[in-house]
């Protein structure tokens, strides 16, 4: 499959859907950490223990509440969707800082977090599926375009979940964690909403509703999410957010031992870092390698750079580590995402990428939950025991079903729009 330089990818859609996609997904980055330490806070509960609870619930409530959104993009187009989740999200976030003001339980600030965390909308996913309309309407470059663009996606996302944790600490340091939370709640608000109303909106919604249908939603009704291919980059994606939550348990457990636990956000973002440059370099390599061999390949690098994590004793040993580490995660991340994207009936493409996103969320929830016990038992080494098993059954999945379930490289797509549609500025 060969790529197209990112220069090209972003004059199909316009610089501004660039900049608005990556903007937009930031306060889902945020909302977790920021509930954390706004429940955590004197105002609140001060205390980490109920600050756990409510960011466990934001993102549980997120996992759910993302494939309803995605299939009911599916059937009625991202703009209305996209624009109810941004306004009701943003609100929520406001709203829970406001409750936290006012002197409000902290049960009932984490349930209005997890409501925030509910209509959160995974802009990241919604990006991919107008990438692929892009794509449809320019047949000649079906195929650069849509490596290029998850290659891009994937590593927009590595880089929102090291900028959007940063620059909540920054705000929560300087200003307290309202600002920090009203701050996400405005983002959102904002950026969501502009994200759903840009022109590449249209590209999707002539996407869901191929003339050959009688109505926008037979098709959907009548096509199944779950195909081998999808249900395997599942099971792969789930590892990802096991090895996500497990490295961040076990970051923190060593950095608190050294005395120094204000270090481990920062750490953990080293993992971002690396991964995103990996992501936005791997199109030079998907011009020489095709879907398998890459799944074969960064499968065996998660397992064998995680190893070294079993003999990590200090933070300045763990520094390399966490950035090597980084160098598999996005490629074998965005492998997947193209494995499934092949592999998606047409017109559940939506609800497909948007499941994709849950589960590497509910990934990380299990991850977290294994490590920080472990972690409470003997300390980070277990918990990074947590980051090489999971890294251990990608790679196995990898080598077991690649083969099987990915699509034939030159697998027909149905186009999902015109062929001669122009360029949305």
């Amino acid at each position: 499959m060969s790529a197209i330089p990112y220069s090209r990818l972003f004059s199909y859609s316009g610089p501004a859907f660039v900049a608005v996609g990556f903007g937009a997904r930031l306060p889902l980055a945020m909302s977790q950490l920021g509930t954390m330490l706004l429940v955590s806070s004197p105002m609140v509960a001060g205390r980490m223990g109920p600050g756990g609870v409510a960011a466990g619930a934001v993102a549980l409530a997120n996992a759910v509440g993302s494939p309803i959104f995605g299939s009911l993009t599916d059937r009625r187009g991202q703009r209305g969707i996209l624009l109810l989740q941004s306004l009701v999200g943003g609100a929520a976030l406001v709203i829970e800082a406001a409750a936290a003001v006012l002197g409000a339980p902290w049960a009932l600030v984490a349930l209005i977090g997890a409501v925030a965390g509910f209509f959160m909308p995974q802009v990241g996913t919604m990006a991919r599926v107008r990438w692929r309309a892009v794509a449809a309407a320019h047949p000649d470059q079906k195929a650069g375009i849509l490596e290029t663009s998850f290659a891009w996606e994937g590593s927009a996302d590595e880089a929102s979940f090291a900028l959007g944790p940063a620059l909540t600490g920054i705000l929560a340091v300087a200003l307290g964690p309202v600002p920090a939370i009203v701050g996400a709640g405005v983002m959102l608000v904002v950026l969501g909403s502009w994200f759903a109303v840009h022109p590449t909106v249209r590209m999707v919604t002539a996407a869901t509703a191929p003339g050959a249908q009688t109505s926008p939603t037979a098709g959907a009704r009548r096509e199944p999410v779950l195909t081998p291919g999808v249900v395997s980059a599942l099971v792969g994606l789930l590892m990802i957010g096991t090895i996500f939550g497990s490295v961040q348990t076990g970051t923190t457990t060593l950095a608190t031992a050294e005395g120094r636990p204000g270090l481990a956000g920062l750490l953990h973002a080293l993992l971002s870092v690396g991964s995103a440059t990996a992501g936005l370099l791997l199109p030079r390599l998907a011009r020489r390698i095709g879907l398998v061999r890459r799944w074969h390949i960064f499968a065996t690098a998660l397992a064998i750079l995680a190893l070294p994590l079993l003999a990590v004793g200090s933070l300045s040993v763990l520094v390399p580590e966490l950035l090597v580490l980084g160098l598999a995660v996005a490629p074998y991340l965005i492998t997947l995402y193209s494995v499934a994207e092949r592999a998606a009936r047409p017109t559940r493409i939506g609800a497909v990428m948007t499941l994709l996103a849950a589960t590497t969320s509910l990934g990380y929830s299990l991850g977290t939950s294994i490590a920080g016990r472990l972690a409470d038992l003997g300390g980070h080494t277990p918990a990074y025991a947590v980051t090489v098993a999971a890294a251990l059954v990608a790679c196995l999945l990898g080598w077991l079903l690649a083969a099987r379930v990915t699509p034939g490289q030159h697998r027909a797509v149905p186009d999902e729009g015109p062929a001669g549609k122009p360029t949305v500025d």
